[in-house]
This record gives structure tokens, sequence and C-alpha cells, in this order.
């Protein structure tokens, strides 16, 4: 049994988690910083990297605690280097290497992206690539291809704004505040996406744009005028998120059949929408086996964090508290922070 001890700071989640043998979720405490930014209309980088700060100790007592753990019974220590907030990511990292330090554990830096991946092998612990994943989250859509463990080949990804950040813009749009996703998925499920269309966008090959959806959104609202009423609004909600996801799947479509993989995973923050989740299911259906993590697997965490420390740096940890290897993708302390990290 080995135990690896997750830090994950990379934006506006404070999370840290214990997980054992890289399957298996012992503890995963996640502080939402939500409502600090909640008045700015978004993250305030310098505010987020202090509130890691001040949260990370009380997280580290509660994630041992809660997975029955002591800092001796640790293997690894796994925590973000990148992608995200410089100042946010130095916290995580800072606090990661004096853990190591102190307790004379191995440290890795792991890729968050990775992670989004790994964290559906806490969904489904038989899940073994080679499979193909839609990463889809505030600042990335990215369809990649994983061969093996700490092996990411990217094969489409969005020319200007991620999914995520579309979302978060179009409800800025209409009137629905921070955070923006999750407000325009629950408005959206009282509206009706044919009454308002929307074009979706189409690139050739695998490549996403939503900029131009954005702009026609912006259009149609200037045209409605101050005639727009709460019905506008939710039919518009709910004919952007029809854009948005179905331009997500018809790539991932694509991908499937030229790439056809026995595995398939969405994951990301974005994974959380309900029309995405739905949707996803009826495109995939039984060419591939389809896994979306819960909830709160998609959304930041650090058991995500744990899991690819786990897998892409130890390569399953050989001889568990014998010896360690390098592997792709993590470098065993000290730890380089790099907040354009990409795949």
């Amino acid at each position: 049994m080995s135990l690896t001890l997750g830090i994950e700071t990379s934006c506006d989640e404070t999370s840290v988690a214990v997980v054992e043998d890289g399957r298996r979720v012992l503890s995963n405490v996640i502080h939402s910083q939500v409502e600090l930014h909640k008045e700015f209309g978004g993250v305030v980088p310098e505010l987020a990297a202090r509130d890691h700060l001040e949260r990370l100790p009380h997280l580290l007592d509660l994630a041992l605690e809660g997975a029955g753990a002591k800092p001796k019974d640790i293997d690894l220590i796994a925590a973000t280097r990148g992608p995200g907030l410089a100042g946010c990511l130095l916290v995580g990292v800072g606090v990661a290497e004096g853990l190591s330090a102190a307790w004379s554990k191995p440290l890795t830096g792991v890729n968050h992206l990775w992670g989004h991946i790994y964290a559906a092998m806490l969904a489904r612990p038989d899940l073994e690539p080679p499979l193909l994943g839609l990463v889809v989250s505030g600042a990335h859509s990215d369809l990649v291809r994983m061969p093996e463990h700490g092996r990411f080949e990217v094969i489409g990804r969005t020319r200007d704004d991620a999914a995520g950040e579309a979302f978060d813009k179009a409800a800025r749009m209409l009137g629905l505040g921070y955070p923006g996703g999750p407000a325009l998925d629950r408005l959206a499920r009282t509206g009706d996406a044919k009454r308002r269309p929307l074009p979706k966008p189409s690139l050739p090959g695998l490549e996403y744009s939503f900029s131009g959806l954005k702009t026609a959104l912006l259009y149609r609202l200037r045209d409605l005028g101050d005639a727009v009423t709460e019905q506008d609004k939710a039919d518009l909600a709910a004919a952007f998120e029809r854009s948005v996801v179905e331009s997500l799947l018809e790539k991932l479509d694509v991908a499937l059949s030229d790439h056809p993989y026995p595995e398939v995973v969405v994951s990301g923050g974005v994974a959380a929408n309900t029309l995405l989740r739905e949707r996803a299911a009826e495109v995939v259906g039984d060419r591939a086996r389809l896994t979306m993590p819960p909830i709160e697997l998609c959304t930041d965490n650090a058991a995500m964090i744990a899991v690819e420390g786990f897998f892409s740096s130890a390569v399953h940890l050989p001889a568990a508290r014998g010896g360690r290897r390098e592997a792709p993708g993590g470098a065993v302390g000290p730890v380089s922070v790099d907040p354009s990290l990409g795949w």
C-alpha cells in the first residue's frame, strides 16, 4: 500500500488529498475561494495566493486526519507546478518543498492538465490507457491521446477562448454574476435553445473557436435591448450552451472515429455541465467506454494531482517505499513552477 499526498493551488481552489495506490481517495479536502472573488467578478491573483497560504496548514491537518494517516505514512508528495497563476503555484510548491524536507519524503511537481485526465481513474479503478481524452476547463479545451501512462499527444485544441472562459463571459453578458459557468448551466435548464438559436462554431479539423459565438450573443442582446426578458435570457443561455457543447462533441466524435480507442475520458471543470454530460454519453455510444469523473473531481482538486503524481512520476512507485524513478512530466524535487505549462 502506497500513500500519495496531493497539493493543488493553481487558481482559486485550495486542496489537499491523500490517495492510496493511485486509485482510492482516502481524503480530499477542498476550499473554494468563490466568495473571496465574487465582488470582483473574477479571480484576483494576489488575493488568491494569500488565501492559499492561509488555508493550506489547516487543510493539510484535515486531509491527514481524514485519511487516518501521519507524515511517516506518506510515500510521495505531489504538487501542481503548472499551468496556473504564478503566485498561487509558488505557494503550493513552497509548502510541498517544506513538507518534503521536514518529513524526508520524495516530492514531484505535476502537470495540472494531466491531473484532469487522471481524475477519471478515481471514478473507474480499472481504467488504463490507451485512451482518448477531452479536457474542458476555464483555460483549456483540448483533445488528447494518452497511449500510455505519462505520455500525452494533443490532437486538437481551441484557437482562442476555452469553453469555460466562453461560458463565464456569456454569463457576464447575461448578468448572471460569478462564477458564470454554473449559473449559466442552471439558467439554461429553464430555457429553450430553439427559440433564440445561435450559430455553432465549426472549424476544419479538430480545432475549436468560441470567440465568434460570444460576439453573436453580444449582438443578439444588443438587438433585444431593453425589451429583453428573463425568458429571453434563459433561451439565449440554452442556445449558447448547446452551441458550445455540440461544437466540443462534434470534434470528439471525429477524433474517436479517426482514433478508435477503447476508452474515452471527458474531464475538467466544464465536464460538470449538465448538457455536456448527457450528450457525451450519446455521442460516444457503444464505440468506447466513456468515463466522466463525478462533479467534485471535475473541478480543481488535490486527489487528481496525487493520482497523476503516483502514475506519471513514479510509474506505480516501484517497490513502494524502496525506490523511485523519474518519468516524463514530473521531476523529483526541487520543483520548478511553470505557469504556462502545456501538455
